[in-house]
């Protein structure tokens, strides 16, 4: 048997395996209560939890990308999405991909098709924390939680960070490591921290 043969050999075997462990992460995720419209392609083992009467919603042919070596950039953790608390919501329109991102929603997350988001990015609806007393915190997802909305065909780039209540329209692009505190317009490119418009369609600049 050739070199070639022989590697074509192994790499066929190691892609059997990954789809039947994906299918595995499958099952886990509907044993857990996530709705899958269609397809859901894994590339790893994502965390997905949901709280008690709240809503995950996976659409057809959304991309979960958790492995290390499954973006070039590596993902240096898996895709984290998590309702945390009763009527939360999280949708992933259709074709929806994720490399390494973390959704957190303690009100409501929504991202339109087709968006996709690079290595290590994430997207949070509320503060997870409340000063409580004098120097202690209090664990709080529903009372400072704004919903998060985010368009159709959206580029977010890697290690970025989207906050609560902000809205991204249609066709805009995030900056890698940007944190984007205010809503941006479709078509929109915004860059830095905090984000601020670089370039905007609608205004022709």
């Amino acid at each position: 048997m050739s070199d070639r043969s022989l590697a074509q050999s192994i790499g066929g075997a190691v892609n059997f395996l990954r789809c039947a462990v994906s299918q595995v992460w499958k099952w886990e995720a509907r044993f857990k209560g996530v709705t899958m419209e269609g397809r859901l392609h894994l590339s790893g083992r994502p965390i997905i939890s949901l709280a008690r009467g709240s809503n995950l919603i996976l659409g057809d042919g959304v991309v979960l990308c958790s492995d290390l070596r499954s973006n070039p950039l590596a993902c240096f953790q898996p895709c984290v999405l998590r309702t945390l608390a009763a009527g939360a919501a999280l949708r992933l329109e259709r074709n929806v991909g994720l490399s390494g991102t973390v959704l957190c929603a303690g009100s409501s997350i929504r991202i339109g098709e087709g968006t996709i988001f690079g290595s290590g990015a994430m997207v949070i609806d509320n503060d997870f924390h409340v000063p409580e007393g004098e120097w202690s915190w209090r664990t709080e997802h529903v009372r400072n939680a704004r919903p998060v909305v985010i368009g159709r065909g959206v580029f977010v780039g890697a290690r970025a960070i989207i906050l609560k209540g902000v809205s991204i329209g249609d066709r805009a692009v995030i900056g890698a490591g940007a944190v984007v505190t205010h809503d941006v317009p479709p078509g929109a490119v915004a860059a830095g921290n905090p984000a601020r418009i670089v370039r905007d369609k609608q205004r022709g600049c």
